[in-house]
């Protein structure tokens, strides 16, 4: 008489089946995300595609620079990171705020917004040559994004409470989203499968959500206290998304698929901008140092480094004498953190194994800064959200 199965091996040939059946994590990731958008390789560190190295192609050849937007002088100063010493400088549009890596990684655009005026342009520099080329007119481009599937550029035309749809190359009108509820809107994170988008409101004290599928608003947030949210960054995992705030001295956590507010973090004075390190496991967090939009040099400024798995501050890195970080990047081998010094007129560069900092002068009132090239396949806007 055959002898029956025995029962750990029923067992095992069960689990077995049941795991082929089961979807792997890694497809499900493929199949869910936005039309177009490139595959996330890893769910669990969307960021593991600009890890330290990790250059495309596109970008392997292009010189190593740092630029920097002067809001009040209008121009960008480019620096040598290898001697920290500016090497030129050129005159843009008015009011240039961000220089905005494109999504394909071949042009960064400096955001000239033209405040209180209507003369807005976006002009394009070729990262080979570091030369800008002619300006392009556009409304009121404080910062500007790019939808995932790289099909268009999102210029966040804040006074306007407008967000606008463009051509990534030409920058020709596609289409627009009405923000009416969201004074000041700034910064912006995508969610993991690219199908959403949340903004913050810089004067309303909250966040706005946009579905990126049929492009429109899906909601509105009001932030619990503090009151002047500034920049935004996803969790590797795509769980929760990270929000500066300069009045609360933090770091709002928000559940993106819900549309809720989860926790806080305390960093420092006026925290505003948020980097992850090349290695997807820390926050750095830029607290500018005053509640002022224009406060004075020398203030409580530094830099605050999260742990993203633990979400509490490992350390906190001061500037000796004071000052005051804003926007920038990590460099491409992760070991430096650029940060404009926004009413000193300075660049900061911090050492990320020891919060060493050297200042270098720039033009008047740096603002968000590019570290070029950066690792990436793709360029989702800002200062280089690279994925």
């Amino acid at each position: 008489m055959p002898q029956r199965p025995c029962r750990p091996f029923l067992v095992l040939l069960f689990g077995l089946l049941i795991g082929l059946a089961a979807p792997d994590p890694v497809a499900r990731a493929a199949v869910d995300t936005l039309p177009g958008m490139p595959p996330v390789p890893d769910p669990t560190n969307l960021y593991s595609e600009a890890g330290a190295g990790k250059l495309s192609p596109q970008v392997i050849e292009d010189p190593p620079r740092i630029y920097v937007p002067n809001r009040r002088s209008d121009d960008v100063y480019v620096i040598d990171p290898a001697t920290l010493q500016v090497i030129d400088k050129f005159k843009v549009g008015v009011n240039p705020q961000h220089v905005v890596p494109s999504w394909d990684l071949k042009t960064l655009w400096v955001t000239n917004n033209a405040e209180h005026r209507t003369d807005g342009t976006l002009t394009p520099i070729d990262p080979k040559t570091g030369k800008p080329g002619p300006a392009i007119a556009v409304d009121d481009p404080y910062n500007m994004y790019f939808t995932p599937d790289g099909r268009s550029a999102i210029v966040v035309a804040e006074a306007l409470k407008r967000l606008d749809f463009r051509d990534p190359q030409t920058m020709a009108s596609q289409s627009s989203i009405s923000t009416p509820r969201c004074a000041g809107i700034n910064h912006a994170d995508f969610s993991i499968d690219g199908r959403y988008a949340i903004f913050t409101c810089e004067f309303q004290k909250g966040l706005v959500k946009i579905d990126l599928v049929d492009r429109k608003v899906l909601g509105y947030l009001k932030l619990s206290k503090g009151g002047m949210p500034q920049d935004i960054r996803v969790s590797p995992d795509g769980k929760v998304f990270f929000v500066a705030d300069m009045h609360a001295d933090g770091v709002f956590v928000i559940d993106g698929d819900r549309f809720t507010e989860i926790g806080f973090i305390k960093t420092g004075v006026a925290a505003h901008g948020l980097y992850p390190s090349r290695d997807g496991r820390k926050l750095y967090v830029a607290n500018r140092g005053s509640h002022k939009v224009l406060g004075p040099p020398h203030g409580q400024g530094s830099v605050a480094v999260i742990d993203f798995a633990t979400r509490q501050v490992e350390t906190t890195w001061p500037i000796p004498g004071g000052g005051s970080p804003d926007m920038g990047n990590v460099s491409a081998d992760g070991r430096q953190l650029w940060l404009s010094g926004r009413f000193d007129d300075v660049v900061y560069v911090f050492d990320t194994s020891t919060g060493a900092v050297k200042s270098i002068p720039v033009g008047t009132e740096p603002h968000g800064l590019a570290v070029w090239p950066q690792p990436g396949r793709y360029s989702l806007g800002h200062t280089g959200n690279m994925r």
